[in-house]
């Protein structure tokens, strides 16, 4: 399992990750209020203003206060896949 740092020593499992965003559009600010309305909402802010909200598979929404450039600068780099009947190069 690898971890990813978003900021003031929190951790999240890169195998969870599905994406990182900007909170500035409206679709992902609705994401935000439904998330904390079902309670699967975690500020990791402390405080601070949100940069990234990171999308996880189990459903929560992480908001962070590390931009999403940083963050996934941050990422294991994955193996590259092969798909069907393709060879990598």
């Amino acid at each position: 399992m690898k971890l990813i740092n978003i900021g003031f020593g929190n951790l999240i499992s890169s195998e969870r990750l599905l994406a990182i965003v900007s909170p500035d559009s409206a679709p992902i600010k609705r994401v935000i209020q439904e998330a904390k309305d079902r309670s699967m909402c975690i500020d990791a802010t402390y405080g601070r203003r949100t940069k990234a909200v990171i999308l996880m598979d189990t459903d929560h929404v992480i908001l962070s206060a590390i931009p999403p450039e940083t963050i996934a600068g941050r990422t294991p780099e994955q193996e590259p896949v092969e798909e069907e009947g393709e060879a990598l190069e």
